[in-house]
């Protein structure tokens, strides 16, 4: 009785080779959602860096219309370092049908900031708009 129970402890003692490659599957498995789910989160945060650089560049080039750039109907356009393309585009405002200013001399321009840069085989962009008012002889003239 006692041999028999010795032999029984002793088929129990291990692990078998399936239970093994189980066991390893199960760990890859869960290896490859970890890799995953890191890579994802380091490829959001290159594009959230991209995405905040561009709104950088493009709320400097909006401060910088009717200081840097005239303040007149058109477009400008130029690069920022190596990837980021911009364009400031500025046109007359017209307000709503109907709408009648009682302020003399002063004209209103809605600016529009668009930063684009490649991301892969897509381009991405932000674009950013106000309206501006110049005076005559004002700033921004």
């Amino acid at each position: 009785m006692q041999s028999d129970r010795r032999q029984f402890a002793t088929r129990q003692s291990g692990y078998t080779l399936i239970e093994v490659l189980v066991a390893f599957m199960i760990l890859a498995l869960a290896l490859t959602v970890l890799l995953r789910i890191f890579s994802g989160g380091l490829r959001n945060v290159s594009v959230s860096s991209d995405y905040a650089t561009a709104t950088l560049i493009a709320e400097s080039r909006l401060a910088a219309t009717g200081i840097d750039i005239p303040l007149t109907p058109g477009e400008s356009s130029g690069t920022e370092g190596e990837r980021f393309a911009w364009t400031v585009s500025v046109r007359d405002y017209l307000p709503r049908p109907g709408y009648h200013s009682a302020v003399r001399g002063v004209d209103a321009y809605h600016v529009t900031v668009t930063v684009e840069w490649p991301n892969g085989d897509n381009t991405r962009s932000v674009g950013l708009s106000t309206v501006r008012l110049r005076t005559e002889g004002g700033v921004g003239s």
